[in-house]
């Protein structure tokens, strides 16, 4: 199941990627930014067909890392009746939009996968990816949480990085996966008419 919607409808997820949502607007300027750049890189995708090279390997991630993201997006979005992220390679898209942001952006992700490492060790004895799926969710389940009730007093500063962490993953993780063909076709059963046809471009100086 997804896990900030049991039931996640994937064609409002959809909408919601295309008028810029995921509660960016409440998101610290680092997780709006990436956000964007997924966005201009969800729109490649979609609209080349491109496939990942044979043998591909992370730029950006270590293998571990790697790992640990492939975990955390198919946790977003699931195999169900459809493929999920994992399936959909979600992590190259991850991988290619950090490989390409500043230096410091790329650093704060990183620093939440740590973060996210560091409490799964802590509450389980192992790092997130080998985590059990109820584990993970119940350690994601309140980032989740606080991330979509979008009530910044509710958050410790202790969880402060994981819930910025969580928005950044969810919202590169929806934009990889609605601009794969799994996505588009499979999960949407887009004919070419749903996404975005005009891609508003990123505003941020850095991503010109």
């Amino acid at each position: 199941m997804g896990i900030s919607n049991p039931h996640l409808n994937r064609r409002d997820a959809l909408r919601r990627l295309a008028a810029g949502a995921l509660g960016a607007a409440a998101a610290p300027a680092w997780v709006q930014s990436l956000a964007a750049l997924a966005r201009e890189r969800a729109y490649i995708q979609a609209t080349t067909s491109a496939a990942s090279a044979p043998g591909w390997t992370p730029k950006a991630l270590t293998p571990a890392q790697n790992e640990a993201v492939i975990a955390l997006t198919e946790i977003i979005i699931p195999e169900t009746d459809t493929p999920g992220a994992k399936a959909a390679k979600v992590n190259q898209f991850v991988d290619w939009v950090l490989a390409d942001a500043p230096a410091a952006e790329r650093d704060k992700f990183t620093s939440g996968l740590a973060w996210v490492d560091g409490r799964s060790r802590a509450r389980f004895g192992q790092p997130f990816a080998a985590a059990s799926p109820e584990q993970q969710t119940a350690l994601l389940t309140p980032l989740a949480e606080a991330e979509s009730g979008g009530a910044a007093s509710a958050v410790s500063s202790e969880d402060a990085t994981g819930v910025a962490f969580f928005r950044a993953i969810k919202s590169l993780t929806i934009n990889g996966y609605y601009s794969t063909e799994i996505g588009l076709r499979q999960a949407l059963g887009d004919d070419g008419q749903m996404f975005v046809p005009v891609f508003r471009g990123c505003d941020h100086p850095e991503h010109q």
